[in-house]
């Protein structure tokens, strides 16, 4: 029986001009994603019968992805890099880092995507329930994976399921990541065996419960962001900013670490050193004018902060950069 494929679904594929397939055989397809202002690649594997994994790479900070709602369709996702926005059908938010799980079912899934970093890397494993169930795979038979009881056990009532990041999240996926492709598709086949195993033995009851956020409190915390960016030379308290967004100071450092996964002082201060690493890239401006210019007055602090974050020196780093272009 020939099963759903939301990312094969003709209507889809015609109706949306932003995916473009430009690799297609009978195990892999690419789709290059041209999200607004960047990039997005999404690589599926077509692992087992009804079963997909997904490569994610994006350097964007939202994608429509307007893809087909079925129902029947549990998504497993995790985060590699970087940080993912979950919009779910309630209106409500929630939030992955890195190295966290979440499990939720497709039908759940809002339009559009979003990353509070402008940058993403993750896994995921899309199980097509109901072909799953016409053509059950033999080795799901042989370890008695229950589909459906997964289902149960993590998507009642729509919920969406996060495990925080551990060890053995972590080994399940770190391979997956590097895996040659002479032996991708056993590999593939065994991860994927092993994950499902994995969740059929986790008590989900013990899992820290989950921080939902309100469309108002995304919302005012992304104009924040906003506001201490663009005038990121300006060092604002936690005091100042809860006073001028009508927001406690509490809320405030608890929010915004749960939407970008830092404290805002340690969100500016990165985001001051990636801007001066834009300016030692592209200009020819002294380093002393680069470090007044994203807020130091003191040459050696931003040259401290700078290795720290960047990991070389901001002289190496121009150098490094220099001797690049000339190869």
């Amino acid at each position: 029986m020939q099963g759903i494929d939301i990312f094969q679904d003709h209507e889809f594929l015609n109706r949306v001009s932003l995916v473009e397939k430009f690799d297609n055989n009978d195990y892999r397809t690419i789709y290059k994603m041209d999200c607004n202002n960047g990039l997005g690649i999404m690589t599926v594997y077509k692992v087992f019968t009804g079963i997909e994994l997904i490569y994610y790479e994006f350097e964007v900070a939202s994608c429509l992805c307007d893809l087909p709602t079925y129902d029947n369709i549990i998504e497993i996702n995790h985060c590699k890099e970087g940080r993912e926005e979950c919009k779910l059908l309630d209106g409500s938010f929630l939030y992955m880092g890195e190295g966290d799980l979440s499990i939720n079912m497709m039908s759940n899934h809002a339009d559009t995507i979003g990353f509070p970093l402008k940058h993403y890397k993750g896994i995921s494993v899309v199980i097509y329930m109901d072909e799953i169930v016409n053509e059950v795979p033999k080795i799901l038979k042989d370890i008695n994976i229950d589909i459906y009881n997964l289902k149960e056990k993590f998507c009642t009532h729509d919920k969406c399921f996060v495990m925080r990041a551990k060890d053995k999240i972590e080994h399940i996926f770190s391979e997956l990541y590097s895996v040659p492709e002479s032996v991708q598709k056993a590999y593939f086949k065994l991860k994927v065996l092993e994950l499902l195993v994995f969740l059929s033995i986790t008590d989900e009851s013990q899992e820290e419960e989950k921080e939902y956020y309100s469309k108002e409190q995304v919302e005012r915390i992304k104009e924040i962001k906003k506001f201490i960016t663009k005038n990121s030379q300006h060092r604002y308290t936690i005091e100042e900013l809860a006073k001028m967004y009508c927001i406690s100071p509490t809320g405030l450092k608890t929010y915004f670490k749960g939407i970008y996964g830092t404290s805002i002082a340690t969100y500016v201060k990165e985001y001051r050193i990636k801007n001066a690493a834009i300016s030692l890239r592209q200009t020819k401006n002294s380093i002393a004018d680069v470090a007044l210019s994203v807020g130091y007055e003191s040459q050696s602090k931003f040259a401290a902060a700078f290795k720290k974050i960047i990991g070389i020196s901001p002289l190496e780093y121009r150098k490094k950069c220099l001797e690049d272009i000339l190869l």
